[in-house]
């Protein structure tokens, strides 16, 4: 091949790398531009390729924190219920407690009361036992008199002992219930305090979750605008390489059979022409080409004759294959094949329709093994299924 052919050839790919999703594109077959221009469109993609990955990794960043985000305030909903259920507890052994501290004076005044009454009559039976034996005699109506005297005083002070050790009782019980449940509300105290704990560390990280997820944004849309000029300023280099194009003119050598064209692979088609919110990045944007589902390393066949003007890695669409079809109807037609798992042909060879010249993978931005098909009128997308 001379030297000629082999710079016309460099000259067709650059143009195909002008259009589509991720910046490529083409024209077929012809004289593009000049180096000063090329240079300036290598730029503007390998821009654009940038800023798409930066976006990328924005968007994966993004929605790792926005995961975060829906975690911690989920903890924090948790922590919350849980405050209010052990605050409630708390309000309650609290209340417990003032009851039993209530209980229990009311059953040491009755202890002392109780106490009091029976020392007082003790102290007026040993009177009367050594003093007033005489005087209760004397006093006395009848023998019968004297006894029941003695006998009622004995029954009383029995009765206040009686009922003094049963309040005792009562006191005791109380004073160790009131231990129990004192260390019950220290230990809830301590739980209310470690919530409230996890409650600030969960705030702040939310706090921060959001902060980070503010200047993702900010970040997001700063790679968004400027994809948005590096398109503007792709086409606009691709409209004065056309018009560069339509000055110079070109033919291709390549013979195109007859019989038209056919899928490369014979899979369900997962994604049609046109726009579509993208797998990856959630966003609108316009698909160049149709996907083709298949088995991983499945073989993926010329849609036509043609020659390979690229073969090689490029971008968003991973490992690709670029065919040159020649002039149909008028019209230069280009095919390309993405997301490649391996390139069976290099640039230069010609093809025939139907033969392998690579295996279905995933490369590139993809979301699962497929074949991205794509047909180009003038470098232009169109629908594939004018074609196949």
């Amino acid at each position: 091949m001379t030297m000629r052919k082999i710079n016309i050839l460099k000259k067709i790919l650059i143009c195909w790398v002008i259009l589509g999703t991720f910046g490529l594109g083409g024209v077929s077959s012809m004289v593009c531009a000049a180096p000063t221009l090329r240079q300036k469109l290598n730029q503007t993609n390998a821009k654009r390729n940038y800023f798409h990955q930066k976006k990328k990794q924005t968007d994966i960043k993004l929605k790792n924190e926005k995961d975060k985000l829906s975690n911690n305030q989920q903890k924090l909903e948790v922590a919350h219920q849980e405050l209010q259920t052990t605050t409630a507890r708390y309000n309650n052994l609290v209340s417990n407690l003032s009851s039993m501290e209530a209980q229990l004076n009311n059953a040491i005044a009755e202890f002392r009361s109780i106490d009091a009454a029976m020392k007082s009559r003790i102290r007026q039976v040993y009177k009367h036992q050594r003093s007033g034996m005489f005087e209760l005699i004397l006093s006395a109506k009848d023998v019968n008199s004297m006894l029941d005297m003695f006998y009622y005083e004995k029954i009383v002070i029995k009765d206040d002992y009686r009922r003094m050790q049963a309040v005792k009782a009562k006191a005791n019980e109380i004073a160790r219930l009131k231990v129990q449940v004192e260390s019950q509300r220290r230990a809830v105290e301590a739980s209310i305090r470690d919530i409230n704990n996890q409650r600030a560390v969960i705030q702040s990280s939310i706090a921060e979750n959001k902060s980070m997820i503010e200047r993702l944004k900010k970040d997001k849309s700063y790679y968004e605008r400027s994809e948005r000029e590096l398109a503007r300023q792709s086409a606009s280099i691709e409209h004065m390489i056309a018009s560069m194009t339509r000055k110079h003119g070109g033919t291709s050598t390549v013979k195109v059979s007859s019989t038209g064209f056919i899928r490369p692979i014979s899979g369900p088609i997962t994604s049609p022409f046109g726009y579509r919110v993208h797998p990856i990045f959630k966003s609108r944007i316009f698909h160049s080409g149709i996907d083709i589902a298949g088995p991983n390393g499945g073989s993926i066949h010329a849609s036509n004759d043609g020659r390979v003007i690229y073969a090689g890695w490029y971008g968003g669409y991973g490992k690709v294959v670029i065919l040159d079809h020649g002039i149909i109807n008028g019209k230069p037609i280009t095919t390309l094949y993405g997301h490649m798992s391996a390139v069976l042909v290099s640039s230069g060879q010609n093809v025939k329709k139907g033969q392998t010249i690579g295996r279905e993978g995933s490369t590139g931005y993809s979301t699962g093994p497929h074949c991205h098909f794509e047909v180009r009128e003038n470098g232009k997308p169109v629908s594939p299924f004018g074609y196949i």
